[in-house]
């Protein structure tokens, strides 16, 4: 299953020390570490995302954030999508958090329609859905959280 990002910036608020600038070499590019592997890596703004990068209010308005996360009308993008490290491009968001009656969390729904639960219930649950949930993605994640409430589930 293809996974879309939302393009929220949520995933990469707190990831201002993540990723480290270790000097710009041009314009838009900049020698870069990842900090939880110690890897070196170049990064060059992509062209399409050059006029939202120029604009510095938001990394000082957010110290914590990725220093490449800018605001483009509703979306926070990163500006070197292309040039990000690994675990950047692997990482997959939580869409929704599933909570039993009681509001109690007990299992996740991550950004390519996975559940993560030890719950058997909810896993039974996820189960029966099986195949008769939408095959288009865009369609899916309402039906699931309406499948979902519909088995007594809080969706968040």
């Amino acid at each position: 299953m293809v996974f879309n990002c939302r393009q929220c910036g949520t995933c990469c608020m707190y990831l201002g020390d993540y990723i480290v600038i270790e000097r710009q070499t041009g314009p838009y590019t900049f020698d870069c570490e990842c900090v939880s592997t110690g890897t070196g890596f170049m990064a060059e703004v992509d062209e399409d995302k050059r006029r939202i990068f120029s604009d510095f209010s938001f990394p000082e308005k957010h110290p914590s954030a990725c220093r490449f996360l800018r605001p483009d009308d509703d979306l926070i993008r990163c500006t070197i999508h292309r040039d990000s490290p690994a675990q950047c491009k692997f990482y997959r968001c939580v869409v929704m958090k599933v909570s039993n009656a009681a509001g109690n969390e007990i299992g996740h729904v991550t950004g390519t329609l996975n559940l993560h639960s030890d719950d058997r219930e909810l896993r039974a649950a996820w189960e029966e859905m099986g195949q008769k949930r939408p095959k288009d993605d865009a369609d899916a994640e309402e039906w699931i959280a309406g499948y979902l409430r519909g088995k007594g589930y809080r969706i968040v």
